[in-house]
């Protein structure tokens, strides 16, 4: 008798951000981090200066994670674990957004032209200092240094090989 093997589902995660605006490099930072940890599990892909081109980024995924710093007000540090797939996200999360539209904007976009992956999840880290030329804040470095464990944690039950 032949063993059915379950499909394989291609995992990708997608760091944002823009590497010269302080804690707005977290997203891509911690990308960067997953880079060397996921090994075959994932792709990682960082995106600094994405907007539309987020839809394909997506394409081909079975799972969609990604990682971007929020400005809604909120404690800087604060993990933010928004399941898109079945509907919005927050607007006040992503008010504004350093791509040329944001994460919500470009997830709902893609669920209207139906290529938004199965399973999306978005990892906002609430940041403090986006200032040209500043370091990460502490606040945002220890909320990506946790992001990066939920992430792991995120893609580790998931029994599949990435075929991307």
């Amino acid at each position: 008798m032949k063993t059915v093997e379950p499909p394989p589902c291609a995992i990708r995660i997608i760091g944002l951000g823009n590497s010269m605006r302080g804690d707005d490099a977290v997203g891509l930072l911690a990308a960067r981090r997953l880079q060397g940890l996921v090994s075959d599990r994932a792709e990682v892909v960082e995106a600094e200066s994405a907007g539309v081109e987020l839809l394909e980024l997506m394409k081909g995924a079975s799972v969609a994670v990604f990682i971007d710093a929020v400005h809604s007000r909120q404690t800087p540090g604060t993990i933010h674990r928004l399941d898109a797939s079945s509907g919005p996200i927050a607007p006040e999360l992503f008010p504004r957004s350093t791509h040329a539209i944001g994460v919500g904007e470009a997830l709902e976009l893609a669920r209207t032209l139906g290529v938004l992956p199965p399973k999306v999840i978005v990892y906002g880290i609430e940041v403090g200092d986006t200032d040209i030329g500043h370091p990460l804040s502490p606040d945002a470095s220890h909320a990506l240094h946790e992001v990066v464990e939920l992430v792991l944690r995120e893609i580790e039950p998931r029994v599949c090989t990435n075929s991307i």
